[in-house]
């Protein structure tokens, strides 16, 4: 195994166009972690939740963008369909399900987002079955360097439409009421109520919001990869690290986090091997909190 590892690493040092060709995969996939990573940041910095389900979003919307292209409908027209569609999603399960944890403790919470994470996956594996799908873009892709380098063009669409979501997002949170009512129950809910803010409203479009971020995202990851009921659990473990080691409401650092990751994923995968990304990944967030652990060590005071 050590000797794989130094020939791979040797790889990149003789030849770095390699090295630059996983720089821009990470990019590409790290725009997509990022939207994820912040959907989650949403409700569980203005809710308190921590959705088990995130990841089931994301893949319940890659279905839908599967569908769709069954019926010939392109994957770029089918994402803004699979926001409005999971948006109505969302505000449905928060008014079945959520609403009722969102004042409980932790461990309610958790449950109920992960029964639901169950029920997602079962409800996809009865309808489309266990196979893994994806979804046909019809794009080429481009050479560089002489063909040593080759990004697929779908990915280059990806990077964009995610960056025009992230973009259209950021502008909804800073300049509407509604934006400013969800950063205002953030910061203190009870205020907002005080202040004539129906905080109840507030939450049903947020973990709207967060369905439709992550109906697009699925879209997007039905492009660049795959989709199977059964995988929604691996964008659930990479947004919940992301906005671990980000932080709530930080949005840029939401932003390079995912990216990072991405780019982190991507160069553990050449070098350690496929079989030792996701364990890559669960040891970064390991990293995190120790770190996060001694930052608060060294700010906690003895109280006299």
């Amino acid at each position: 195994m050590f000797d794989q590892i130094i020939g791979n690493l040797s790889v990149l040092t003789a030849a770095p166009i390699f090295a630059v060709d996983l720089l821009f995969q990470g990019l590409f996939i790290g725009a997509i972690f990022a939207l994820a990573g912040y959907g989650l940041a949403l409700v569980w910095g203005v809710m308190n939740v921590k959705n088990l389900a995130q990841g089931d979003l994301v893949i319940l919307g890659g279905y839908i963008a599967f569908q769709l292209a069954a019926w010939g409908v392109h994957p770029v027209v089918a994402l803004p369909i699979a926001f409005v569609v999971m948006f109505a999603f969302g505000w449905g399960i928060y008014v079945l399900i959520i609403r009722r944890v969102v004042e409980r403790d932790l461990f309610t919470s958790l449950l109920a987002t992960f029964g639901l994470s169950l029920l997602i996956q079962q409800t996809l594996n009865r309808i489309y079955g266990p196979e893994v799908q994806v979804v046909e873009s019809g794009l080429g892709s481009r050479e560089f360097a002489d063909g040593l380098m080759i990004v697929p063009d779908v990915r280059i669409l990806s990077l964009v439409l995610a960056s025009v979501l992230a973009a259209g997002i950021i502008v909804f949170m800073r300049y509407s009421r509604m934006g400013q009512a969800i950063r205002a129950t953030s910061q203190d809910a009870r205020a907002a109520r005080v202040l004539g803010i129906d905080t109840d409203r507030v939450y049903a479009f947020t973990y709207a919001l967060n369905s439709a971020i992550c109906g697009a995202t699925g879209v997007l990851v039905a492009l660049i990869w795959v989709i199977q009921p059964f995988y929604g659990i691996v964008y659930s473990i990479r947004a919940f690290i992301i906005v671990t080691a980000a932080g709530l409401g930080n949005l840029p650092g939401v932003i390079f986090t995912g990216f990072g990751l991405g780019i982190a994923e991507k160069y553990s995968d050449f070098v350690l091997g496929s079989e030792f990304a996701i364990a890559a990944v669960v040891l970064f967030l390991v990293f995190v909190l120790i770190w996060r652990q001694i930052q608060m060590y060294r700010v906690r005071q003895v109280v006299r």
